[in-house]
C-alpha cells in the first residue's frame, strides 16, 4: 500500500482529521482502529491529529503514532482554541483531495474510511456522512429518547442514524462521521470558529450548520449506513444535568447560527418560545417521564436563545 502523497497522479488521496482537545487517554485507541482500516491498494491516505492546545500528554500519544507510522501519521499544534479553528488548521494542512473527519474518542470499523469515501471521487457528492452508534451494550435511562420521532435525542450523544439504505442526506452529517471533498471544504469557507466546541464550552453546531450551508446551496450530501463508528456514552453524559447543559447551550448556538427571528403579533419570537415551552413542561400531566423531560429540555434551550440574545446586546452596547 503506496505511503508516499507523489506516487500516482491517478489514485485518491484521503486525509483523516482528528482534532483533540486533553484525550490522552482516548485518542490512541481512536488512532488504532482508524489506522486499521482496510482500503484499496491503491488509494493514498493519511490520518492528521491536530491538537488544540491540550494541557496533558496528547501530544506525546500523537508523537508514538508518528514514530510508529512515518509518513501515514502526522501531527499539528493549533493553539488558538476552538474545534472549528482546529479543523479548519487541519484543512488547511490536509494533502487528501477529500477529507474524512471523526473524534478523538471513537473506535472505527475496519471499512469505514473505504465506504465513507468512495462516492466522493467523481463529483457527483459534495459530502458525505455515516452510522455513528451508541456502544453495543448501552442501555438509555427510562427518561431518554432515542430512535428517531419527534423527541428524539440522539444528537446530545453524537448518535447519527437515517436508516439502513445508502441516498441522499436530507439532514447534515455529524462531525464524529463525515467527509468532503476539499474543494468544497474551501469553496463554503469551512467551518464557523463562533460555532463548535471551545475548552469545556458545550456549543456546537459547527458540524451541521456546515452541512446546512451546502444543502441550502444545492451542493449533495450522500448517506452511507456501511461506514460505520461507534461513540461512547461517558456515565456523565447520562444524566438530566449534562442534558438540561446541552439544550442551554444547543439554544446559544442556534441564535448565532439563524440569529434574530421574526416577532409573533409584535412579540419577540424568543419570548414566545420560552414561554410556550415552559407552559408544555408545567402542563404534562402524562406519566411518561420521557414526554416531560423533552419539554424540559425544550425549555432549556428556548433559555440558551435568550441568554445569547442579552449576551449579543450588551456586546454590542460595549463597541
Amino acid at each position: 500500500m503506496a505511503t508516499s502523497f507523489e506516487a500516482s497522479h491517478h489514485s485518491m488521496k484521503l486525509t483523516v482529521i482528528i482534532c483533540t482537545y486533553n484525550r490522552a487517554q482516548t485518542i490512541s485507541k481512536a488512532l488504532e482502529s482508524v489506522l486499521a482500516s482496510v482500503l484499496s491498494p491503491d488509494v493514498e491516505w493519511e490520518v492528521l491529529v491536530v491538537d488544540n492546545n491540550s494541557k496533558d500528554n496528547t501530544r506525546a500519544a500523537a508523537n508514538e503514532f508518528c514514530l510508529r507510522y512515518p509518513g501515514r501519521v502526522r501531527y499539528l499544534f493549533e493553539s488558538q482554541q476552538g474545534l472549528s479553528n482546529a479543523r479548519n488548521a487541519g484543512i488547511r494542512e490536509a494533502r487528501g483531495e477529500i477529507i474524512a473527519f471523526t473524534d478523538d474518542d471513537v473506535i472505527v470499523e475496519p471499512d469505514w474510511l473505504q465506504n465513507l469515501t468512495t462516492s466522493l471521487h467523481d463529483g457527483t457528492w459534495a459530502g458525505a456522512g455515516g452510522s455513528i452508534r451508541p456502544p453495543q451494550d448501552f442501555t438509555p435511562p427510562d427518561w431518554l429518547t432515542l430512535g428517531g420521532g419527534a423527541m428524539d435525542s440522539s444528537g446530545v450523544l453524537a448518535l447519527f442514524d437515517v436508516g439502513t439504505e445508502p441516498g441522499e442526506l436530507e439532514k447534515a452529517p455529524y462531525g464524529a462521521n463525515m467527509a468532503f471533498r476539499k474543494d468544497i471544504l474551501e469553496k463554503y469557507g469551512g467551518f464557523r470558529p463562533d460555532l463548535g466546541r471551545c475548552g469545556d464550552s458545550l456549543i456546537s453546531n459547527e458540524d451541521t450548520e456546515f452541512g446546512g450551508r451546502l444543502m441550502a446551496a444545492g451542493e449533495r450530501l450522500r448517506y452511507e449506513p456501511s461506514a460505520v463508528v461507534y461513540h461512547p456514552v461517558p456515565k456523565e453524559r447520562l444524566s438530566k444535568k449534562y442534558f438540561l447543559a446541552w439544550w442551554f447551550a444547543h439554544g446559544r448556538a442556534m441564535f448565532r447560527q439563524t440569529g434574530r427571528r421574526p416577532s409573533v403579533w409584535g412579540i419577540p419570537r424568543h419570548y414566545v418560545s420560552i414561554f410556550s415551552r415552559t407552559l408544555c413542561w408545567m402542563f404534562t400531566s402524562s406519566p411518561d417521564p420521557k414526554r416531560r423531560f423533552f419539554w424540559k429540555t425544550r425549555m432549556w434551550e428556548a433559555a440558551g436563545e435568550l441568554f445569547e440574545i442579552y449576551s449579543s446586546r450588551q456586546q454590542n452596547k460595549s463597541r
